[in-house]
């Protein structure tokens, strides 16, 4: 029996959720928050121990079980300096473990956690005959990538470096670092996972590791960008061809392309590529935007063009235009 008083964990504050969350609702609030505070990735001072946090508090409200015994705690917050009691009885449940998100292990769990659903589980496996947890599937993992819009078009293999988790003979975990070779399909979009089978926390006994679950983000870049399955890709025109029109060969990230501009440039102007974005069943579109670029005036002559160009345009005001 447990008499030992301890501070209570409000694991639904941790996450943000209410009592009412559902399963799903605690996914999306731990990856959100796993995002910002993930100390491999995080700029917060705070980013190791509210990592830790966020791990305990997924490893019970993800967990049906766990769940169900904590939440039959009720609304036990502590009162006055005493701090909260486990109900009698509490080290005679049994909880099954199995490998957690994240950096951090049982050891990086609190006071509350080791009382209430670790001293138990420890126990049965301490005593005479038991066989220990049972087999157990591992937690799967989640990290980010982060690639060049190209990746998409062409497919990559990028190496990831991770600090994964890894169990002893007696079931506790240690830490070690390790890299892996990730290979990019084709056709990757912003947001979406990439499944690593087997690459997750290790499972329990027999059971199979989890995996990793890695969330795919492109780096910034200037000259393109997506939405979905579309790209968007700026393109320089001389001024002539922006006014002429007339087909005009470009550089795109779908390879280099053959375009007829229509005549008459106007700003911010989209020309559209269809089945031409990214890679999939049913593509998506490229849409070139187009952007005039003048060349300068080195050379005499050069100036001498440019005077003779104002000349053919006798009182144009470009600011009017604005």
């Amino acid at each position: 029996m447990m008499g030992e008083s301890m501070d209570y964990k409000d694991y639904y504050k941790i996450l943000g959720v209410d009592k009412s969350a559902s399963a799903d609702d605690i996914k999306k609030a731990y990856r959100k928050l796993a995002r910002k505070y993930h100390p491999d990735i995080s700029k917060e001072k705070n980013a190791p121990q509210r990592m830790a946090e966020l791990n305990e508090a997924n490893t019970v409200l993800s967990d049906p079980e766990k769940r169900a015994a904590y939440d039959s705690m009720g609304d036990a917050t502590a009162a006055g300096s005493g701090g909260f009691q486990p109900p009698p009885d509490w080290d005679q449940q049994e909880f099954h473990f199995r490998g957690r998100d994240g950096a951090g292990g049982e050891a990086d769990f609190s006071d509350f956690f080791s009382q209430m659903f670790g001293q138990a589980a420890r126990a049965r496996r301490s005593r005479p005959g038991s066989h220990g947890a049972p087999d157990m599937r591992g937690q799967d993992q989640h990290a980010s990538i982060e690639l060049d819009l190209e990746d998409s078009y062409r497919g990559a293999v990028r190496s990831l470096h991770l600090r994964s988790t890894v169990l002893d003979d007696q079931g506790m975990p240690s830490y070690k670092d390790k890299e892996l070779q990730v290979s990019i399909p084709k056709g990757v979009r912003e947001g979406q996972m990439i499944r690593l089978a087997g690459q997750g926390n290790p499972g329990m006994g027999k059971g199979a590791a989890g995996d990793l679950l890695l969330e795919v983000h492109f780096r910034s870049d200037p000259r393109w960008w997506s939405e979905g399955k579309d790209v968007y890709q700026r393109v320089p025109l001389a001024p002539w061809e922006a006014e002429l029109g007339g087909p005009t060969r470009f550089k795109t990230l779908a390879g280099e392309l053959e375009v007829t501009v229509p005549a008459g440039y106007r700003s911010g102007r989209k020309l559209r590529i269809k089945g031409k974005g990214l890679p999939a069943v049913t593509p998506g579109d490229l849409y070139l935007v187009l952007d005039v670029v003048f060349p300068p005036a080195a050379s005499a002559a050069q100036k001498q063009a440019y005077a003779d160009f104002a000349k053919a345009f006798p009182g144009f005001d470009a600011r009017s235009l604005s």
